[in-house]
């Protein structure tokens, strides 16, 4: 039990109360406006709580508070340009509404402070929860909106420091798949082209390349690896010096499809036959006239996956079990990945 509060504290907080009563703070808040999910016994240990430390709404603020109900869900992502995440937002919305609810949607172009600014935006727009594809390991502005009360489900990448309900892909075994398919296909010097290092699916990517070379016996060479590319002209860059080295890759593995068709892009002006291969499948692959690997899976049902979390916490009969992870409450679900075969 925490320390009785001293009249000089700064006045309590929600958080306070949360503590006090042994909940998080968004079943405190729920319990303070007596939501109906909430057990009775709950709201009654809540407001107790607030009793005993003499908290006190902001009655003027009482109706901005983050969860009040507005209808609106907001998704963050990092890059619209990429297939990626248009598809995975359309399966947030097709999953949101129907629940009810309507989407805003938000992009960061991979920057974290964009991504701090819009979920600031997000949670003053009092938007009933958000879903979000985190730019980076640093997650302490999503973690503060969970613990307002704000319901937070990751896609693509895992909560970091806080918890929360996430839907990832198998980066790690698709590209081990990938990689191991071209070596099995002679393939013994295998370039990477990949995302930044921060980027949590690049990483797990390299990770996954880097085992089937390791199962095969192949040294990992540090020398084939290119890192930070998110854009087509940037991976074309990275895949024509892979291609200039004295001893060049006869295959080339990407992380994912913007980097993929730079690649292909920077194979074909170098007259080479270099094999291709990626992570996720995009439109036209079946065109380009190259012998194409490429790791595939369903990027809208990792949004309609995210979508289901969301909606189950938001209709949740009761919000306490939300902290007991050991009991199987926050959910981590891993979307499987198959490889397609383009070209001869």
């Amino acid at each position: 039990m925490p320390e009785p509060r001293s009249p000089a504290d700064s006045p309590p907080t929600l958080r306070d109360v949360a503590q006090r009563a042994g909940v998080s703070a968004m079943t405190a808040s729920r319990a303070l406006r007596d939501d109906p999910g909430v057990l009775a016994a709950t709201r009654e240990r809540v407001r107790a709580g607030a009793d005993e430390l003499g908290y006190r709404p902001d009655e003027a603020a009482r109706d901005l508070r983050p969860g009040s109900g507005t209808g609106l869900v907001g998704v963050v992502v990092t890059n619209l340009a990429n297939p990626f995440y248009s598809r995975l937002a359309l399966g947030v919305d097709s999953v949101m509404a129907g629940e009810g609810f309507k989407t805003v949607i938000g992009n960061t172009g991979q920057d974290l402070d964009s991504e701090r600014e819009l979920v600031a935006g997000l949670v003053a727009r009092r938007v009933d929860g958000i879903i979000a594809v985190p730019a980076a390991a640093d997650q302490r502005h999503l973690a503060a909106a969970a613990a307002d009360g704000v319901p937070v489900v990751l896609a693509s990448r895992p909560p970091e420091g806080f918890e929360a309900d996430c839907v990832l892909v198998d980066d790690f075994g698709g590209a081990r798949a990938a990689t191991a398919r071209l070596i099995t296909r002679g393939h013994r010097r295998i370039g990477f082209i990949g995302s930044p290092p921060a980027v949590y699916t690049g990483t797990e990517r390299l990770r996954g390349y880097a085992a089937a070379l390791a199962a095969h016996g192949i040294p990992f060479d540090d020398s084939r690896v290119r890192q930070g590319q998110t854009e087509p002209r940037e991976a074309r860059r990275a895949a024509a010096e892979l291609l200039a080295l004295p001893e060049p890759p006869t295959a080339l593995f990407c992380s994912n499809n913007r980097n993929t068709i730079g690649a292909f892009r920077a194979i074909r002006a170098s007259g080479t036959d270099t094999a291709l291969a990626g992570f996720d499948d995009f439109e036209l692959a079946d065109s380009l006239g190259l012998p194409l690997t490429l790791v595939a899976y369903d990027s809208d049902e990792v949004g309609r996956a995210a979508g289901r979390l969301l909606a189950h916490r938001l209709r949740r009969t009761d919000p306490e079990n939300e902290k007991k992870s050991a009991l199987g409450s926050i959910q981590r679900i891993v979307t499987p990945t198959s490889l397609v075969e383009y070209g001869s």
